[in-house]
């Protein structure tokens, strides 16, 4: 479970970027009015398009990942306002209030569609990206997350050795 969930948070922090590493190869501007610059310019992740850099895509392939990619964010704009309103009317209510109560709720149920639609909108745009890879892009791929989970593995080693590493607290969730 905990493998997978890696896998998957590490591919969609790659997939949600590719739009910063195309931008960055093509020479297009990463900032200002561009529209991949503007509307992809908050999702950037610690993977960045390192991994995509490497895979060789095609024009073709940056072109498709483009705009499967601006689909996906424009499709997710509506939610992602919904939840923005529901917040915003969290913070304005008064605590201990009837409209505290209910907004929290409101607030609860809207964090909770915009994480399960998230999810699955990010699992459809990882699996129509992967499709675009060739078999070789695709093995490549997977060398490269298994390459990136090693390092992980081992930064992880080196702070439970230098006593960095700080056990979860139960009590901090309560």
């Amino acid at each position: 479970m905990r493998k997978s969930l890696v896998f998957s948070t590490v591919l969609v922090a790659v997939l949600g970027c590719a739009p910063l590493a195309f931008a960055q190869q093509t020479g297009a501007p990463q900032t200002g009015s561009s529209q991949t610059g503007h509307a992809w310019h908050h999702h950037h992740g610690m993977m960045g398009g390192h991994m995509y850099g490497q895979l060789n895509l095609s024009d073709a392939q940056r072109t498709q990942i483009k705009q499967l990619t601006e689909q996906n964010f424009a499709q997710a704009k509506p939610q992602m306002q919904t939840l923005r309103q529901a917040r915003q009317a969290y913070e304005s209510a008064t605590p201990g209030t009837a409209a505290y109560q209910t907004a929290a709720s409101n607030l609860a149920e809207a964090e909770a569609d915009a994480v399960r639609t998230r999810t699955t909108d990010r699992a459809n745009l990882r699996a129509q990206i992967y499709q675009l890879l060739t078999p070789a892009q695709r093995t490549q791929l997977a060398s490269l997350h298994a390459q990136h989970k090693a390092e992980m593995q081992q930064r992880r080693a080196a702070r439970m050795q230098n006593g960095d590493a700080n056990p979860p607290d139960s009590s901090a969730a309560q």
